[in-house]
């Protein structure tokens, strides 16, 4: 499908079939964040996929509480997948410093959207997840210590309706030669 297509088609899903996701799937869809751009080429980012359900559900269980349910569809997807945060190459720590920007958090969000669009072109479901209980995340999944875990997706094929998109008019988010 053409771009403009895609995200259209692209929307946070809360509603996933049982069906397993292929690995080529998953696969491929790592071999296309893999490509993504990256300040100075740092590549700053690691996936785990979490696949077995046992694990799955420990950490779909961590994004919600007794108090905070709104990530509780979470336990219905089949996959999720953690982003860990790597260290930058020095260049893009530098540049970043010196700017006052965090590239690297750029980067993380760069990949993450290769993600969750390579995967609705395949025909999956994705969210992004950022409500989660991160030190629970890293002793599940043993991530080091000096390591972050900055999103976690779910991921698998939708079971409920597209939604209507409800977005900003353009004139609301653009303007030409000046702010």
């Amino acid at each position: 499908m053409n771009f403009y297509k895609l995200a259209q088609n692209r929307q946070s899903t809360r509603k996933y079939l049982p069906d397993p996701v292929e690995k080529e799937k998953i696969i491929q869809i790592i071999e296309s964040c893999r490509l993504a751009p990256s300040a100075c080429n740092s590549q700053p980012w690691k996936f785990i996929v979490v696949d077995d359900p046992e694990i799955k559900n420990k950490i779909s269980d961590s994004s919600y509480g007794k108090i905070l349910r709104f990530n509780r569809f979470a336990r219905e997807c089949p996959v999720m997948v953690a982003l860990i945060i790597e260290p930058p190459k020095m260049l893009a720590k530098i540049g970043g410093a010196v700017k006052d920007k965090d590239f690297y958090l750029m980067d993380i969000g760069i990949v993450a959207s290769y993600f969750c669009l390579q995967a609705a072109e395949l025909g999956l479901g994705t969210c992004m997840l950022g409500w989660f209980d991160e030190p629970k995340v890293k002793t599940i999944l043993d991530v080091p210590k000096n390591k972050r875990v900055a999103l976690l997706f779910t991921l698998g094929y939708e079971a409920g309706k597209h939604r209507k998109k409800i977005r900003k008019s353009i004139d609301r988010i653009c303007s030409f030669n000046k702010y």
